[in-house]
C-alpha cells in the first residue's frame, strides 16, 4: 500500500490536470462552453474536497484490513472522478472540432 502522503499528492496531482485542462479548453477555443468548462472545474474541486477530508478521516482506525479497503475506495473513487470529467470536457471538445 502507498503511503497516504502519496495519495494526497495523487489526489492533488489529477484533479489539478483535470481543472488546467478544462481552463486550456475555455482559452484555445473561441466559442468554448466556458461556463460548462468551469462547471467541470467546479464539481472536481468539489470532489477532490471531499477526498481529502476522506484521506485525512479514515474509518475504523483499530482494524488493519478496514483501513486498507477505505485508501484503496479512495483511489479509486479518484480515478472515477477524473475519468467522468474527462468524459464530459471530451464531448465538449467534440462539439468545437
Amino acid at each position: 500500500m502507498a503511503s497516504i502522503r502519496d495519495l494526497k499528492k495523487d489526489i492533488d496531482y489529477l484533479v489539478s490536470l483535470v481543472v488546467v485542462d478544462c481552463f486550456q479548453y475555455s482559452s484555445y477555443f473561441e466559442n468554448a462552453d466556458k461556463d460548462a468548462a468551469y462547471k467541470i472545474a467546479g464539481d472536481v474541486m468539489a470532489k477532490h474536497r471531499d477526498l481529502r477530508q476522506r484521506v485525512n478521516h479514515p474509518d475504523g482506525k483499530d482494524n488493519s484490513k478496514l483501513i486498507k479497503a477505505h485508501y484503496r475506495k479512495i483511489g479509486e473513487d479518484l480515478l472515477v472522478v477524473c475519468d467522468e470529467a474527462y468524459a464530459e470536457l471530451a464531448k465538449l471538445i467534440e462539439k468545437e472540432a
